[in-house]
């Protein structure tokens, strides 16, 4: 059997893992921290990513954690008038041949965690940190540090950066830009929902659009959690160390003067039931420019690492699951020289990532509009609706997803 390194024990690198193992490969999984975990709180997975999960037999544990909400509606955050709502449910996977889900990061980490536990296939490895690597037409070589500071050399047929944001296997790679501030700053609380007044709890996936800024909220855990991420134009504050820190609700209420008193009654609410809002200053990736910046010879880039987006999708573990989908195809092409494998995967991933990236961009700025913009949006999302909020295009498309 072939063997491929993953750095990066996320839910990227986890995916990939699943998806090598099934592809008849070898699995080396290196994470650097002292446990396999998520830092976070909610994730949207659109039918794209969902169908993937399903494929690889997840249906049951995903759905035992994850909920499934009815509508996704689209609110103004100055008014609190409804400006459009799609049909999720059984209406959205009639559409789109899968489920639209809301889950807790970690719940689906665990389950990809669990899937990959125990396979005889996969090894994983935690405190192993990648120094570097070397590759030639043979084989690669990574340089891994333990965590009582002895250095391993680790050869294998492939390597695969699934490290994150702040990636080392992409640093390391000739030609391939690293991450960029966004200017925005995420503020996220998830908080138990018997702990909200009646009126505040929910079911659905609501959006409040407003100047500069906005607000969503769904629920989690089978809707005994409701997660809240409020993000606002802004700069992190001096002296701010690492990217989840404890944040102000003050600071968040007022970025939020001017909203509608239901919007205000929600923040306050959430800290009043035991919610602690945290600070995330976020950051992206310029759009993939070509295949070069996935995989180059034996070496590939899946999930942040590779095409670190704006949430204004909700793809961002979604990208990173159809990309373990798609290597999965490419791993298992064996008649292919493994750089033409790795190249077939980075040409079919390359440019749907890249136009997630930019419509993500675009989303941020319709969704924070001032002025006549923000006006030209309300009106059109209150004439067509779901018409603007269905993406056939997304939901529909990624890799076609093979089970056994």
């Amino acid at each position: 059997m072939q063997q491929i390194l993953i750095a990066g024990g996320g839910i990227a690198g986890l995916a990939a893992a699943l998806a090598s193992q099934r592809a008849g490969w070898q699995v080396r999984l290196h994470e650097r921290a002292k446990a396999f975990g998520e830092i976070g709180a909610g994730v949207q997975l659109g039918p794209n990513a969902v169908r993937c999960l399903d494929a690889w037999g997840l249906a049951a544990p995903l759905r035992a954690l994850a909920c499934r909400p009815p509508l996704l509606q689209v609110r103004s955050a100055l008014d609190g008038r409804e400006l459009a709502r799609m049909r999720l449910g059984r209406e959205i996977s009639e559409r789109h041949g899968g489920d639209y889900l809301t889950i807790h990061r970690a719940d689906l980490h665990g389950v990809l965690l669990s899937a990959v536990q125990g396979l005889a296939e996969v090894q994983l490895q935690l405190q192993h940190e990648l120094l570097d690597f070397t590759a030639d037409d043979a084989a690669v070589c990574t340089r891994l540090r333990c965590a009582d500071g002895r250095e391993l050399q680790v050869e294998s047929d492939a390597l695969l950066g699934a490290d994150g944001l702040h990636s080392r296997v992409r640093a390391l790679l000739p030609g391939v830009a690293g991450e960029l501030p966004s200017g925005h700053l995420a503020y996220r609380a998830v908080v138990a929902q018997q702990a909200l007044p009646a009126p505040l709890r929910s079911e659905l996936v609501t959006v409040w659009l407003g100047p500069r800024l906005h607000l969503v909220h769904y629920p989690l855990r089978a809707g005994a959690l409701l997660n809240l991420v409020a993000i606002r134009h802004g700069q992190p504050p001096p002296g701010l160390e690492g990217w989840d820190c404890a944040a102000s609700e003050s600071e968040l209420l007022a970025a939020l003067a001017g909203s509608c008193t239901p919007l205000q009654d929600l923040v306050r609410a959430a800290g009043q039931a035991g919610g602690v809002w945290r600070l995330w200053p976020l950051a992206e990736r310029a759009p993939v420019a070509g295949a070069h910046e996935m995989a180059q010879g034996r070496v590939a880039l899946a999930g942040d690492a590779a095409h670190a987006m704006r949430p204004y999708m909700a793809q961002g573990a979604g990208m990173a699951i159809e990309d373990a989908m798609q290597l999965q195809h490419a791993l298992a092409m064996q008649a292919l020289e493994l750089p033409l494998r790795l190249r077939r995967y980075a040409l079919a991933r390359w440019q749907r990532v890249a136009a997630v990236q930019r419509r993500s961009r675009r989303n941020g700025q319709i969704f924070h509009a001032v002025g006549p913009l923000r006006l030209a949006r309300d009106l059109s999302l209150r004439l067509l609706g779901e018409r603007i909020l269905d993406l056939p295009w997304l939901y529909r498309g990624g890799p076609v997803p093979k089970s056994e």
